[in-house]
């Protein structure tokens, strides 16, 4: 389902070559899929890191990462299907009483000021229905806010590229899921993707299959934990980031900074804690049996194994494309061995079509 445009979650994809743009705060992904038979098949892949700017939007140097990205993937097309997510957007499930489909868009258009934590007069509403039978109308709506959409294909326009569907980060990362781990279906399951500006958790519930997809964007991520780390051993952010990302085999971490790791990720526990069990309080919800974990910031070292022993459920790294076939270059293989968490998002964007 993007914004603005009525579409399934599942998406079957057309003869119209597109790719999938994860245009973060921190890097850049790119990823270019084509469907033979049940397979998808990862054509090109690329990933490129935002060079820091004292500017707060940091537009010039996010534009030059992602001709950088496309450059090095070889992906002609400049068709691209990008994501957005944080506080700016709200995925909401519906429902109405029986409805004539005129005055099913005013309802929902209702629905969405009441529920959206920003004025939905100054956002895109889109929504898609699951249900629509003679008691009851049901579905899911998105909204995001003008600012936010214009920022993002702002972005793909000045470098060069037309964004030709807004997705949302956690609905793209759910289509990711279901296409790559088709062995989940019978169980509720979850997804958390912890960037480096917000966090994502995403949950499709299983078993009677009723369940609607569930999301919610955290604002605390990578970078708080990186400030929360060096404000606690006063230490620099840049410090510190060299040794979370730095090569495990040569970097040792002093126990300090193990305890102020630990200390800082309480929040995030904390937040996904809450989630879940919200999530498992609602009517004909179930309890989240695994969660996989994606994102720039998830391949920390560690990261995996403290939430694995402070969350409810059993959590996984998730590496979207160790269940996909490769038939780019040696070098697109590598990235997607060493990086693929990270582009879990820009693997679903790439599994929509226009």
């Amino acid at each position: 389902m993007g914004i603005g445009l009525k579409r399934p979650f599942k998406l079957k994809i057309e003869n119209r070559e597109v790719f999938g743009l994860d245009i973060g705060s921190s890097s850049v992904n790119a990823v270019q899929l084509v469907k033979k038979g049940v397979k998808w098949i990862v054509t090109a892949a690329g990933r490129t890191q935002i060079a820091p700017s004292q500017e707060e939007d940091n537009q010039e140097n996010t534009v030059s990462a992602i001709g950088q990205c496309l450059k090095s993937t070889g992906i002609r097309t400049r068709k691209a299907v990008c994501g957005i997510s944080g506080p700016e957007v709200a995925v909401r499930d519906f429902k109405f009483p029986s409805l004539s489909r005129d005055e099913i868009e005013p309802a929902i258009h209702l629905e969405a000021a009441q529920v959206c934590p920003f004025n939905a007069d100054d956002a895109a509403v889109d929504y898609q229905l699951i249900d629509n039978d003679k008691d009851s109308v049901r579905g899911i709506l998105v909204a995001a806010t003008n600012h936010l959409i214009n920022n993002k294909t702002e972005l793909a326009k000045q470098a060069s590229v037309d964004c030709v569907l807004m997705d949302v980060d956690g609905l793209a990362l759910l289509n990711c899921l279901s296409e790559c781990e088709q062995d989940i279906a019978k169980q509720t399951t979850a997804i958390l993707s912890v960037g480096c500006s917000s966090t994502t958790l995403a949950i499709l519930g299983g078993r009677d299959g009723t369940s609607l997809p569930f999301i919610r964007d955290v604002s605390y991520a990578g970078n708080d934990i990186v400030k929360a780390i060096a404000s606690e051993i006063n230490m620099s952010e840049e410090a510190v980031k060299e040794i979370l990302f730095g090569d495990k085999n040569t970097t040792e971490r002093p126990n300090a900074f193990e305890e102020s790791f630990e200390k800082a990720c309480d929040k995030l526990i904390v937040n996904v804690t809450e989630t879940l069990r919200y999530y498992t309080a609602q009517d004909k919800s179930s309890f989240v049996e695994k969660v996989f974990v994606c994102g720039g910031f998830a391949v920390i070292e560690g990261l995996v194994d403290l939430l694995d022993g402070h969350l409810p459920s059993k959590i996984v790294l998730w590496n979207p494309f160790e269940k996909l076939v490769c038939e780019a270059d040696k070098s697109c293989e590598k990235i997607l061995h060493e990086d693929g968490p990270a582009m879990a998002v820009a693997a679903g964007l790439a599994m929509r079509s226009i």
